[in-house]
């Protein structure tokens, strides 16, 4: 890995710590706030591509479970693992990746609807397939109602799906950061390699 992408996965990792120190809203009837974060997961998905931002959510995820109070509220440490929220922080991680594993195979493509599309699926559909069973078994919750509850967060959620895909149609034309991926079979061609003879020239017919 370059050093510029060293840069890039550092630069994602202190994004999602500046945005947890937004205070989460509580809602009453669910033990999970609406924090800021959820943005940074889709952001760095969809400007990063899969591999660094993978890296970019794994180093906050050790930076959290080292102790630092870097999630929103000022929480870090193991203990949000087990917590209600912990399975929306969990999802975190393969939500970015999956956001930008889609990104890298839409990029030649990329527009904002469909950016928002693969925004959605990753940063709301896999954290909540993550998140909302982790909720329902950490607050002793059913499983139905810790759905419903969730639901609460799908507004939100999708404003910030429409900011990142925005955000990632601008990047792509002024100063993109995700490389596709080759298409299958696609071979440079050997630097040494010599130019083919021309046939040589026949005889005119007479």
């Amino acid at each position: 890995m370059k050093t510029r992408d060293l840069v890039h996965v550092a630069l994602f990792a202190a994004i999602m710590a500046a945005l947890g120190l937004m205070p989460p809203l509580a809602l009453p009837f669910v033990p999970v706030p609406i924090t800021a974060q959820t943005l940074g997961v889709m952001l760095a998905g969809s400007t990063l591509g899969a591999r660094k931002a993978g890296l970019s959510l794994l180093l906050f995820h050790l930076l959290v479970a080292a102790g630092l109070p870097l999630l929103a509220g000022g929480n870090g440490g193991l203990a949000v693992y087990v917590g209600p929220t912990g399975g929306f922080f969990v999802g975190f991680l393969p939500g970015a990746f999956v956001i930008g594993w889609l990104t890298e195979r839409a990029w030649s493509r990329l527009s904002v609807p469909l950016a928002f599309a693969i925004n959605v699926l990753g940063g709301i559909g896999v954290l909540y397939a993550v998140g909302i069973p982790w909720l329902s078994v950490a607050a002793h919750l059913p499983l139905a109602k810790a759905a419903l509850g969730s639901l609460a967060f799908v507004p939100g959620d999708c404003v910030k799906a429409a900011v990142a895909a925005s955000v990632a149609v601008t990047l792509k034309r002024a100063w993109p950061l995700i490389q596709p991926p080759r298409p299958a079979g696609a071979t440079s061609a050997p630097p040494s390699s010599t130019p083919a003879a021309s046939p040589a020239p026949s005889s005119p017919r007479r």
